[in-house]
């Protein structure tokens, strides 16, 4: 079943089930001997990516019912978070040289024949990356931690149920998210523009969570997609920047350096500019008034009778 709350479920059973889900799913791919030995490399950078997403989306589920599992979401996010850090490492020296791609790509007209030699520093150290850190270790660990997760699932003291089980965390999540654009829009440091993306992602998954009760919001969850993407593009050129800021020699000639530090610096303006835009449209309301109109929305979806399908097919 999909990352979203079911009518057939009461909101404790299908919060757990969608951990234990994407949990286990996560898990398998790590644990595959092929993967962890790297036989096929893009089996497991598609592994490590795959769980990576199924983490965050585990911790957004976390942060909608923090209030009520207290002291075990604090344990329970620092491991997921843990787990993150140890996959960070590979993912991170994949996504920078896929990033210098869609950059060069953006900008065809003014690097064609051009920064060759950056693009050769980028790989050479994604090879190092690989070579020093014990893939097989760090993936089997993670494995092991991401099923264990999903085995105490069962025992979280998770009591209340209906909305009033997630509508607090969905409430939090969203002023959350308005406080970051605040301090964005005070300090356009990336620090914050990554703070920001971080609450809208978070926002994003808790609406998935309510694509029933919401759906007639497509337009909306929509926007928040697009607004997680261009503000993850916006961090990626972030850390490709400092990637090469750390070491420019080892990272090609003078002149390549210079040009693709000026396109991210473009590529950035545009991307923070369309960004800010989107999100002040998506926080231009109160969080409770917005939080009292999903509430209104799943009361609806929760009292609608279930018709079978073969009866709407006649």
């Amino acid at each position: 079943m999909a990352y979203r709350l079911e009518r057939a479920e009461s909101v404790i059973q299908s919060l757990k089930r969608i951990v234990r889900r994407e949990m286990e799913a996560a898990a398998a791919p790590l644990l595959n001997r092929e993967n962890r030995t790297g036989k096929k490399k893009p089996e497991r950078d598609e592994a490590i990516h795959e769980a990576r997403k199924s983490v965050k989306k585990t911790r957004a589920v976390l942060r909608l019912v923090r209030a009520e599992l207290g002291d075990i979401q604090a344990q329970e996010d620092a491991r997921l978070q843990d787990v993150s850090h140890r996959l960070s490492t590979f993912r991170d020296a994949l996504v920078t040289v896929e990033t210098f791609d869609d950059l060069k790509d953006k900008y065809k007209s003014e690097t064609r024949q051009k920064l060759r030699s950056v693009r050769v520093g980028l790989m050479k150290r994604r090879h190092e990356t690989a070579q020093k850190e014990d893939a097989a270790v760090i993936l089997q660990g993670a494995g092991v931690a991401l099923r264990n997760t999903a085995k105490r699932v069962d025992g979280w003291p998770l009591k209340t149920d209906g909305y009033a089980a997630i509508g607090p965390g969905f409430e939090e999540t969203f002023r959350a998210g308005r406080k970051a654009l605040a301090r964005v829009r005070k300090d356009p440091r990336a620090e914050n523009f990554h703070e920001l993306r971080k609450k809208i992602k978070d926002h994003w998954y808790h609406v998935r969570l309510l694509e029933g009760p919401l759906a007639s919001m497509s337009a909306y969850e929509k926007k928040l997609k697009d607004l997680e993407d261009w503000l993850g593009d916006d961090h990626n050129l972030v850390v490709l920047r400092e990637t090469i800021m750390s070491d420019p020699e080892a990272y090609g000639k003078p002149k390549d350096i210079d040009l693709v530090l000026q396109l991210i610096e473009k590529r950035q303006k545009k991307l923070r500019k369309r960004s800010l835009s989107l999100a002040r449209r998506v926080y231009d309301r109160k969080p409770r008034a917005f939080n009292r109109r999903v509430e209104r929305l799943w009361d609806v979806w929760r009292e609608r009778k279930f018709v079978p399908v073969s009866s709407t097919a006649a």
